[in-house]
């Protein structure tokens, strides 16, 4: 089976087994880029899926490529807008962990409508975590990273728990690039309340 999930109907929503052949909760790499963090984590974790959403063809195709390659069979990519996948196509209470990691924090004022975090994102992605699901953000972008927590915190449907991925958590290129300049990373967990 091919690294790449291409769905034949783009109007309804897909399990775990439909995804992945198999199971019925996933690990989601939200805008996954280079796919280096999603890759890494599937091979340190066999035992879990992980689906990598990235709305660029050449990035996709990339990830799915690499993930044949390397034989990594927990792995699928979908190319496809972030929330459109988790609005409309997830199924809900499917994925076990959601990782958003470095997105673009439109840190001009007039581009905040852009960032996917938003008010009414909150209880889209409340529906699509699993009952004890878990979302994990960093980004290097101290303002996207209050207005996330911000978000999180007034929608009452999570609570902030300890990050706990540690050291064993990859870490991504925006990561090390960053870190590299001796900027700071900020990383916040949250579980699903019911």
């Amino acid at each position: 089976m091919s690294a790449a999930f291409i769905p034949p109907d783009y109007f309804r929503r897909y399990s775990a087994q439909e995804i992945f052949g198999e199971g019925d909760r996933y690990e989601v790499d939200l805008g996954c880029g280079d796919g280096g963090f999603l890759l890494e984590l599937a091979a340190r974790h066999p035992e879990n899926k992980y689906l990598g959403i990235e709305r660029l063809l050449g990035r996709i195709r990339k990830v799915c490529s690499r993930a044949d390659r390397t034989g990594l069979t927990n792995v699928r990519g979908l190319r496809i807008e972030s929330r459109y996948f988790l609005e409309w196509m997830a199924q809900p209470g499917s994925i076990s962990r959601l990782h958003y990691l470095f997105p673009d924090p439109w840190p001009k004022g007039k581009h905040h409508k852009h960032r996917l975090v938003q008010p009414d994102f909150m209880p889209v992605l409340h529906r699509a975590l699993a009952q004890d699901g878990e979302f994990l953000f960093r980004t290097d972008h101290e303002d996207y990273y209050e207005w996330v927590c911000e978000c999180v915190r007034d929608s009452g449907l999570f609570r902030e728990v300890e990050w706990t991925p540690g050291d064993e958590y990859p870490t991504t290129d925006f990561q090390r690039q960053w870190e590299a300049l001796g900027r700071s990373v900020f990383s916040a967990q949250y579980r699903r309340v019911s």
